[in-house]
């Protein structure tokens, strides 16, 4: 064999394991998202509960939230942390308030804009 055939059989195989990789990588991408699909259904479907449900959830730290939970007919305030669950408070169903018609990417309005607290704060600094 000639140098030129030995470099395109050698080329040929290069590109037919780059396909075969390809494929695999490609398999097992389908294999885990459909993976993924079933568990989240039957995690759905198993931790449904007819007494307990979660209301509304803040984060208020890295490892720390703040839910509402309905525990019968209770609201319940609880905080819930890294390694522990704490009862902040209780609710009554009449104090709950919906507030998701407030749009988060807007930010609220302060009383006094950033450039009024950056002028005050040029103000005290002292001139040479």
């Amino acid at each position: 064999m000639t140098d030129m055939n030995i470099l395109l059989v050698s080329s040929l195989e290069s590109f037919l394991q780059l396909i075969g990789v390809l494929l695999i990588f490609v398999v097992v991408l389908f294999v885990t998202y459909f993976a993924t699909r079933w568990m989240a259904g039957y995690q759905k479907a198993h931790t449904y509960n007819k007494n307990l449900r979660i209301i509304d959830t803040i984060r208020i730290g890295t490892n720390k939230l703040v839910c509402i939970i309905q525990a019968g007919r209770k609201y319940l305030v609880v905080g819930i942390g890294k390694e522990e669950i704490r009862l902040l408070g209780e609710l009554a169903e009449d104090e709950l308030r919906d507030l998701s018609f407030l749009d988060e990417s807007q930010p609220e309005i302060l009383p006094e804009s950033f450039q009024e607290m950056l002028k005050k704060f040029k103000d005290k600094i002292p001139k040479k």
